[in-house]
């Protein structure tokens, strides 16, 4: 949102056709503080160094929610498996960890068959839990004790950190793990509607969770000793068997939500340019927001191994956990005040509010969160900082490699002299080169021509660009241009997508291209109305329909596919961290991920590679 209101990007490949996609202008309001929020939006663009922060906290924040995806399917698993214990003694420790290894195995296998499928599998589940969990809370405050409805009264926490005062402060670590899975509620607005969100968190999933910590306080009135194993030991014996069972698979389904959300963000990242390439599978025809990464899925379940097996308990990831959900929260409040300033135009005391209220509950909980760092709280920062250094070197060696292109572009004047060469030969067929550049000729096209004097008989230079919208409508993704001279058929083609938008749609990419192009070349050169006819109007549609028979000789011919092979290095003179950065850690990524080719399913068998070497 905030990409789209200011120019806080860092690569400048902005074009205001972009603000023409139907739905892209953002929904501002006509009255407010105009003067603060067009003070903070000139700040913010103005500013590089605002603009590095920005990418830093989101990078951050990013690196928090994947670090919460492999923490959440640990702690709920191993916490579901650990109340075996209740019902035999011979299980041991070690017993209940391979198992909660075995569950996370399975379920990370079946996430190739998309949240859409798995999901109906678990919504009536979800549906038992939460009855079960609500009715054995209301049985439990009917029998035990009734009197803790008085909990309602402030006084009482008042009190407790009278009594307790650093120990209460302490103890919030461990409170404010009743709201985790709040801060993914982003990946469930992409999988399902804000109204159903609503309808389900209001009706069943709020009250239930208030039933269920009513009825343990309750219970723990009257069995104060059974603090450490309220939930299983509170319990009606009957119902042991069938809660354990139900408790385990809603244990699976809270670690889907998680495993979700982080293939949803990193979807995000990789389309804006901070997340190396990885293959984005569209699950569902219906949803657009259901994705599954096959890379990330394993590379997270071999965390969520590794983590269960090196910690066996819950108490120490509790302690992780705790520590990414608070922060992740932290810094999507500090943007939401952002766009409560800038783009919402909120009343000033309301803004107040927001950060005195919100702010503060979230900061005291981040500072009782932390305190336990040395207790397993380090894992979730030990996570973001390897997940940042990924994200920045990738993201750093993207924006310099994009400016060496907008620098090294091929000029008009070295166009013309292109099609004046008359030792190049024309040859039939249609060249698709494909290329970040979002202006212009990149420089693969000159480095194309110095080797093979030979192209085909019309080029097509194509942007695959991620616009800040989740979805642009398909009519409105492919923005041509002409590239003149006229005679040499090259045009510039855009080709914009949402975040949420499949890359492999229903029709072939190559074929979608051509309509569009021939559709671009009739509404370029068709100027007059069919009933004006004059000598002009005539020629414009004979050298339409020369153009249109040009373009279909060309597929007909064959469709080639031009990629860059690039070989990126650090330039003359750059310092040992600069050097660091391009030569090992960047290209140790390029060679272990996808080839941008395999991304985008360009065909193999069309395809060739034009070595580049960039001097960054």
């Amino acid at each position: 949102m905030i990409c789209r209101f200011a120019k806080v990007g860092l690569i400048p490949n902005q074009q205001a056709e972009d603000k023409d996609v139907s739905n892209f202008r953002l929904e501002l309001p006509s009255d407010g503080p105009f003067r603060r929020a067009s003070k903070l939006k000139s700040a913010l663009e103005k500013s590089n160094s605002t603009k590095y922060f920005l990418l830093f906290a989101t990078m951050l924040g990013t690196s928090m929610v994947i670090g919460d995806g492999i923490l959440t399917p640990c702690i709920s698993v191993l916490s579901a498996v650990g109340g075996i214990k209740q019902a035999t003694s011979s299980m041991t420790e070690d017993a209940i960890v391979w198992i909660s290894v075995a569950i996370l195995i399975g379920l990370f296998i079946v996430q190739r068959f998309g949240t859409d499928k798995v999901g109906y599998s678990f919504a009536p589940i979800i549906c038992i839990w939460f009855t079960f969990i609500g009715g054995i809370g209301l049985y439990n405050f009917i029998k035990h004790d009734l009197t803790v409805i008085k909990a309602i009264n402030p006084k009482y926490i008042i009190d407790y950190f009278r009594r307790n005062k650093k120990d209460a402060w302490i103890s919030l670590g461990g409170i404010v793990l009743a709201i985790t899975g709040t801060e993914a509620l982003f990946a469930d607005v992409g999988h399902f509607t804000v109204r159903s969100i609503q309808i389900s968190m209001c009706s069943l999933t709020f009250p239930s969770l208030v039933l269920a910590y009513t009825g343990q306080a309750s219970y723990l009135r009257k069995h104060n000793d059974d603090v450490l194993d309220t939930f299983y030991k509170s319990i009606p014996g009957p119902l042991y068997w069938p809660m354990f069972v139900v408790a385990v698979m809603a244990s699976i389904i809270a670690s889907q939500a998680m495993i979700s959300g982080t293939f949803s963000i990193i979807q995000q990242s990789l389309s804006l340019g901070c997340f190396p390439r990885v293959k984005i599978v569209h699950t569902s025809m219906k949803y657009e927001g259901q994705v599954y990464i096959p890379e990330i899925n394993y590379l997270l379940m071999l965390a969520c191994v590794a983590v269960t097996i090196g910690f066996r308990t819950t108490v120490k990831i509790g302690n992780a956990y705790g520590i990414a959900v608070v922060f992740v929260m932290t810094l999507t409040s500090a943007f939401l005040v952002l766009i409560m300033i800038m783009i919402w135009k909120t009343n000033i005391l309301l803004v107040f509010s927001y950060v005195l209220i919100i702010g503060t509950v979230e900061l005291i909980y981040l500072s009782s969160v932390l305190y336990k760092f040395d207790q397993g709280g380090y894992l979730p920062l030990a996570f973001a900082a390897f997940l940042m250094a990924i994200m920045y070197v990738w993201n750093y060696v993207y924006r310099k490699k994009y400016r060496y292109e907008v620098g090294h572009k091929v000029s008009p004047e070295k166009l013309r002299d292109i099609a004046a060469n008359t030792n190049l030969c024309r040859i039939p067929g249609l060249a698709i080169f494909y290329s970040e550049l979002v202006h212009g000729i990149p420089p693969i096209f000159e480095r194309y021509i110095e080797n093979v004097p030979a192209i085909q008989s019309v080029l097509v230079f194509v942007t695959i660009k991620s616009l800040h919208i989740s979805k642009v409508p398909v009519d409105e993704r492919f923005l041509f241009k002409r590239v003149e001279p006229h005679e040499l058929n090259v045009f510039r083609c855009v080709v914009r997508y949402g975040y949420t938008d499949a890359r492999n749609d229903k029709e072939p990419f190559e074929r979608m291209l051509v309509i569009r192009l021939k559709e671009y070349i009739t509404e370029d050169m068709w100027l007059n109305d069919e009933s004006e006819r004059t000598v002009v109007e005539e020629k414009q549609r004979e050298e339409v329909e020369k153009e249109l028979k040009m373009v279909d000789r060309g597929c007909q011919s064959g469709i080639v596919h031009f990629v860059s092979e690039s070989e990126v290095v650090a330039g003359k003179g750059a310092n040992f961290g600069k050097r660091v950065l391009i030569n090992y850690a960047y290209n140790f990524l390029r060679r272990n991920l996808r080839q941008s080719y395999k991304v985008s399913d360009i065909p193999s068998k069309r395809l060739l590679k034009v070595g580049m070497m960039y001097e960054l």
